[in-house]
């Protein structure tokens, strides 16, 4: 489990790293255009960064309204749902999350917050009814352990990177096509088409990025989330489920679908579907939690 916790960890920073590559390779086009990188590049992280910041510390509320997760105020209301989550947060060592239910037959899941202090945990009616006591706490763990790596941090971050991509991008391509006519700088027609291909490729190439990270987390909470229930095959069993319930969630959306446990779009299969998934396929979660537990 920790030689899978590692190998996922490395692999997110590899991926960011792509990120940062891209993001000067541009800057260094502006930088023969305009004598510095910098040009371009401050205002499109600034830019970016007000964007996003604002997602950062509001998004938790609109992913939970655009969800119908309703608040658990107190032991009482949910008890079952309610110890459980509790016990995996004295285990974990992090504060009890704010809990949610959504009223739907879906078996999924999904943790939302800036922070462990400032985290919620929704649930649908759908995984407490037809989970196993082993499988909810697993998938729980699983959310808990979202809150724990600081993935929406680490996200909100990918999200940063992806919008320095695309308004340098749009920008560079912008500037070589109403530049200066100097055919030593700007105006260049090499240039004019190597920001032309920029302008396309590039955005594509960051959001498969994003994905790849987006899915490199799911990996990485199946492993957090087996280590701290210490019982692999409870998350293997629940995943199991999820592959056999065709139905998909009766609020789903493409704003929110990456936060969830499990793709709340039951589509399509095919290697298109899988390149711009949110998660990885259910089968190579299951894969890698039989591994564990092997």
């Amino acid at each position: 489990m920790y030689n899978q916790i590692t190998a996922n960890k490395r692999k997110t920073f590899f991926l960011i790293a792509l990120f940062m590559i891209i993001i000067w390779s541009i800057g260094a086009i502006f930088g023969y255009t305009y004598g510095s990188a910098w040009y371009g590049v401050v205002p499109a992280v600034a830019l970016s960064l007000i964007m996003t910041l604002g997602s950062y510390y509001s998004g938790d509320k609109v992913a939970l309204a655009a969800s119908g997760a309703q608040p658990i105020r107190s032991r009482e209301e949910n008890l079952y749902v309610w110890n459980m989550v509790e016990n995996l947060c004295i285990a974990q060592g992090q504060p009890m999350p704010k809990l949610y239910v959504i009223d739907d037959p879906a078996i999924n899941a999904f943790a939302t917050g800036r922070n462990p202090q400032h985290a919620s945990v929704a649930v649908t009616t759908g995984a407490v009814q037809k989970l196993e006591n082993e499988e909810l706490e697993g998938v729980l763990a699983h959310e808990l352990s979202h809150v724990k790596n600081y993935d929406i941090l680490v996200m909100t971050i990918v999200v940063v990177l992806v919008g320095v991509i695309v308004l340098l991008s749009d920008w560079l391509f912008r500037a070589q096509l109403y530049g200066n006519n100097d055919r030593d700088r700007g105006g260049h027609p090499a240039l004019l088409i190597a920001a032309l291909v920029l302008m396309i490729l590039a955005p594509i190439i960051a959001e498969l990025i994003k994905l790849a990270v987006s899915r490199q987390r799911e990996y990485l909470a199946d492993a957090s989330g087996a280590l701290l229930t210490r019982y692999p095959d409870g998350l293997a069993r629940a995943l199991e489920k999820i592959g056999q319930d065709a139905q998909p969630m009766k609020r789903a959306n493409h704003a929110t679908a990456h936060l969830f446990f499990s793709n709340p779009f039951k589509g399509r299969k095919d290697w298109m579907m899988k390149l711009f998934s949110t998660h990885p396929p259910i089968e190579d979660r299951i894969k890698r939690l039989r591994t564990m537990g092997a």
